[in-house]
């Protein structure tokens, strides 16, 4: 008589531990013409060796999630901890030692390099900002030029306008990588390049992340770029996110129908790009956004019930959960 052995019974996934944690992230913006709700009630949890892309288009509320969880200016609402500390409880000292572990690589390299220091000097920048004299400064520059494949007897003397732009890219996160960051944020930091060096920053992005621990959010307009960097992703429209999973199985099947305008947008090689027929004007706007669920002033599953009330995430699938009253998949 066969038996089912103890090593036969799957068992599973141990989730990777959490680093940073966002609960209820909301950002207003005062305007003239009154409060702009860049982000209304987002959570968020980033994971150790584990990358979370945030999706949307323009004025969805990616970098203002970026810039609140930096506290660069404040959340108005909500919590951000890291590493357990709530960011929010620490004084301005507390919190500029603290800095260090939260680290940003912006869109455009060269304008966020020195254009007079070297690169060597550029990568130093951190440990300039936050001294630590347990670490030999030469020693941090070489190894951080070296991880992002520019050794410094070739680029150390450089300056960033003997760069191309995926390397002076390199540059700026061989800086984010020497201050020893537990979280790095990468705000559409690939969509100023080529198609080469694109591929290039993503791969070393993910390298990084997993071979360092890093918890990593990466910023894009694009579903496409995202399936290379990325292990979950969150989708926002009009500051709430409407989709979130793991990236393959998102991808796969989308279940919101924004998720899906945005990916039949992406071009495929071979083929012109396509017309999804799910975005037929701009976004509301965020000083006055619709009534009910945000996306049903450009969604044509929209009936009356998405008008009155807004949508909720709930769970589809494992690990998947979605906003919307006529989900597409994962019922």
């Amino acid at each position: 008589m066969s038996a089912v052995t103890e090593a036969a019974v799957p068992t599973p996934p141990v989730p990777a531990t959490a680093v940073l944690e966002a609960t209820g992230l909301t950002v207003v913006h005062r305007t003239r013409s009154g409060p702009l709700h860049a982000v209304s009630g987002v959570d968020l949890t980033l994971r150790q060796g584990q990358t979370l892309a945030l999706v949307g288009e323009s004025g969805s509320g990616k970098s203002s999630i970026a810039k609140a969880l930096l506290r660069l200016p404040p959340p108005t609402a909500g919590t951000v901890t890291l590493d357990g500390t709530d960011l929010s409880a620490l004084s301005p000292r507390a919190l500029r030692a603290v800095r260090p572990r939260l680290q940003m690589v912006f869109q455009d390299p060269l304008s966020s390099l020195n254009p007079r220091r070297r690169v060597r000097d550029l990568v130093a920048e951190s440990l300039d900002a936050h001294p630590d004299p347990a670490r030999h400064r030469e020693e941090v520059v070489d190894r951080q030029l070296a991880a992002v494949g520019l050794p410094s007897e070739l680029f150390g003397d450089r300056r960033s306008h003997q760069l191309s732009g995926g390397q002076a890219q390199r540059v700026a996160i061989a800086r984010a990588l020497a201050a020893g960051p537990r979280v790095l944020i990468a705000d559409e930091a690939v969509s100023a390049l080529d198609v080469s060096a694109q591929a290039t920053v993503l791969n070393l992005l993910r390298g990084l992340t997993g071979e360092r621990g890093l918890a990593g959010l990466f910023i894009s307009h694009d579903l496409g770029v995202v399936r290379a960097v990325s292990d979950e992703v969150a989708v926002l429209h009009l500051g709430r996110v409407c989709e979130r999973g793991p990236t393959e199985a998102v991808l796969a099947a989308p279940a919101h129908p924004y998720t899906a305008a945005l990916l039949a947008a992406v071009p495929e090689p071979g083929r012109a790009l396509r017309d999804s027929g799910l975005l037929p004007a701009d976004p509301p706007s965020p000083l006055a956004p619709p009534s009910g669920c945000r996306f049903r002033t450009r969604c044509p599953l929209a009936d009356a019930r998405c008008a009155e009330e807004e949508p909720l995430l709930r769970e589809v699938g494992p690990g998947r959960a979605v906003a919307c009253h006529r989900p597409l998949a994962g019922d």
